[in-house]
């Protein structure tokens, strides 16, 4: 099935575009051609092409962030405005007109192109015979595990235009896989997940059948002594020294970014009237419907998976009576797969500070078709609305479990967006995310292996595959941990590492063939990003004084030499995760039905309500939010408990193994809440 066109209305041009001149270069090129493209995409089809020019000052924004972030700054805290953000970045005067000139030079006409309201893209719309003279480049359908998307192997820009460019799309991005960072959903008739993925196996609600009481447990009150076994509010409360408090100001809402999968009243109520009774029933977040996202649904719904259930559920039994806002982004027909786009942050980026759109009415989008959604969404059931640009006021604190291959996006697209993640942080935005739950891998099959591993350079299926947006240094990446069924919350907790088929094999319950039981928490270094000066010590500590027994390879410019020399990691990149909390056992409901939960979904909620009843207690001291937390960790590690008890395997080797200090597999450790908490109010 050919492309066909995305948007609706008249494409003017002043006549045929000009051929481009003999001095263009190679501007972006995908470092291993797709192989399994179908047709060109069709002469005529409208493909809403997207510039993102070179902005200014960048090379000034990490040091503008460390100087509001890091701890020993006189400016901590002094975070800007969206509007002093924007100005600082605005692409330079002449770097927007020489982009243009280049334009009209080649047949646009000067009303079809539209800036953004932030300045850092230029929008124009194109039949693709049109794109591809202008950019020598041809447009193929490319066929992937999700769909058909379009994109190209390579373009070209002429030499003075493309200095002035970060990126054209679509061009060699093509969609990537976005994944829940929930592992698995252990319950005997519980929700469906998205469509075309079964229902996992089961377990019973206590998953150790033969379990004995340890004896440090009987000491303990009863709501403590089977945390080994079964995870519950109570249960992490007291690991981490979690008091209860009554804050409920307006502005720390704590905020959860779903998408597809969607909570159950009845199963939130259930949670919370079995495993924290102090949060009333009926309570709910309010729910932001992005571009028709669409919440709360039945408990029986196919989009009740339990991933938004248990965002919801930690997050309120944590910091009620504080308020929690879910994000619910992209409608039904988006967020489905069933117009198969795919892409990751950018509808929810628009929607709370405009930075991929263009909030007009020449009902232009910001986004790459067959990768971000369009609206109006013409398909059966779609948001007929405009994209909603800078709509909603984002909160401080943001948890997201969802994520995908750093692999499967051009270096330059994720560049470009961790750099928006920098600007959310100049304004004190605290943004987590999941680090993922296959060790060093991504998620099964992602770039064509069984496993989620890399192939390359003499290599099939044995290089470790780094998360993204985990691998930004701008962002909170959370690593899990777990406690054994011999422990309490007396105990060190280990890193999470669980093997569900042999689990089974062992209770007699659940199947025993199923092809990726096995998981452990994500963690290694980044393909494209470098240790930033905040954490370069700490990882080279661990490098030098743990060095891990396997090859590595250092990273080239462009990230084309992935497992050169026989390695299976950058060993120059950035690490991650940064910090870890538990993300195992959960007892939980979905379709009403109590069942267990693991992954990194579970631990970036719990760190993000930890950081939210910090912002909570600095408000009514008159402070303000803590923002970006990573420079103020890794100066002072003391306030985190320190995870050394194992590792992530996957690839076919041991992965990384945990130590003392910082390591990529629970990062600086687990949350200490009074230590925490001193050491913020200190900070002005």
């Amino acid at each position: 099935m050919q492309w066909t066109a995305l948007l609706t209305g008249s494409i003017a041009l002043a006549g045929a575009l000009a051929l481009p001149s003999s001095n263009h270069v190679l501007h972006e090129k995908r470092s291993t051609p797709l192989v399994h493209r179908r047709e060109r995409v069709e002469p005529n089809a409208v493909i809403p092409i997207r510039i993102g020019l070179k902005q200014s000052n960048l090379h000034t924004g990490y040091d503008r962030l460390m100087e509001v972030s890091h701890p020993s700054s006189s400016n901590y805290g002094q975070h800007l405005s969206a509007d002093e953000v924007h100005s600082i970045f605005a692409p330079a005067e002449d770097t927007v007109q020489a982009v243009k000139d280049w334009l009209l030079g080649s047949g646009v006409r000067e009303a079809d192109i539209l800036p953004y309201t932030n300045k850092g893209w230029l929008a124009i719309d194109l039949p693709a015979k049109d794109a591809e003279r202008l950019l020598r480049t041809e447009y193929y359908e490319h066929e992937t595990s999700d769909g058909h998307k379009i994109g190209c192997d390579e373009y070209y820009l002429p030499a003075h235009v493309s200095k002035h460019v970060d990126l054209i799309k679509p061009g060699v991005k093509l969609s990537a896989p976005l994944k829940k960072r929930v592992v698995k959903r252990e319950w005997p008739h519980g929700g469906g997940g998205r469509p075309g993925h079964p229902s996992p196996p089961h377990t019973h609600p206590n998953p150790f059948p033969h379990w004995h009481m340890p004896p440090a447990a009987h000491g303990l009150p009863p709501a403590l002594q089977n945390c080994g076994v079964n995870i519950t509010p109570v249960c992490i409360k007291a690991l981490y020294d979690i008091p209860t408090l009554n804050f409920s100001d307006s502005v720390d809402r704590m905020g959860l970014f779903e998408t597809y999968d969607a909570f159950s009243q009845g199963d939130i109520d259930l949670f919370f009237e079995n495993f924290a009774p102090w949060v009333p029933q009926g309570t709910s977040p309010d729910v932001i419907s992005v571009d028709g996202g669409a919440a709360p649904v039945a408990p029986s719904s196919v989009r009740n998976g339990g991933e938004s259930d248990i965002d919801i559920e930690l997050a309120y039994s944590i910091i009620y009576p504080q308020q929690v806002t879910v994000y619910e982004v992209d409608d039904l027909p988006n967020s489905s797969g069933a117009t198969n786009t795919t892409g990751f942050l950018n509808t929810f980026l628009d929607s709370v500070d405009g930075s991929y759109c263009n909030y007009t009415a020449y009902g232009i989008t910001g986004d790459s078709p067959g990768i971000d959604a369009a609206y109006p969404d013409n398909s059966t059931g779609g948001y007929k609305g405009q994209l909603e640009c800078g709509t909603y006021q984002l909160t401080r604190v943001v948890s997201i479990s969802y994520g995908e291959s750093e692999s499967d996006l051009p270096k330059a697209y994720v560049e470009r967006q961790c750099n928006e993640i920098m600007k959310l942080g100049l304004q004190g935005h605290s943004i987590l995310v999941a680090s993922g739950d296959y060790g060093v891998a991504s998620f099964p099959g992602s770039n064509g292996n069984e496993f989620g591993c890399l192939s390359g350079s003499g290599q099939n299926g044995t290089i470790y595959n780094p998360d993204y947006p985990s691998g930004c240094p701008y962002i909170t990446a959370v690593g899990a941990t777990r406690l054994y069924p011999n422990q309490t919350v007396k105990d060190a907790e280990s890193a999470m590492q669980v093997n569900l088929t042999a689990f089974n094999i062992a209770t007699g319950d659940g199947p025993t063939d199923a092809p990726y039981d096995f998981f452990a928490t994500g963690g290694g270094f980044s393909n494209y990003f470098t240790p930033p000066s905040y954490q370069a010590a700490a990882v080279s500590n661990y490098l030098s004084e743990y060095d891990p027994a396997v090859p590595y390879y250092t990273v080239n410019a462009n990230a084309s030499n992935v497992g050169a020399n026989g390695g299976v990691y950058n060993r120059a990149g950035r690490g991650y995760p940064d910090v870890s909390a538990n993300g195992a056992f959960l007892l939980t409901y979905v379709n009403l039905t109590q069942g267990t939960f693991f992954g990194t979904s579970l631990a970036s909620p719990i760190f993000g309500a930890v950081i939210t009843l910090i912002n909570e207690e600095r408000t009514a001291a008159g402070k303000g939010p803590v923002g970006f937390v990573n420079p103020v960790l890794y100066e002072h590690p003391e306030v985190l408990n320190d995870v050394t008890n194992g590792s992530n395997p996957n690839c076919g080797s041991a992965g990384f193994e945990t130590a003392p200090g910082w390591d990529p597999v629970t990062g600086l450790g687990t949350p200490n809440y009074p230590k925490m908490l001193e050491l913020w109010m200190t900070l002005p």
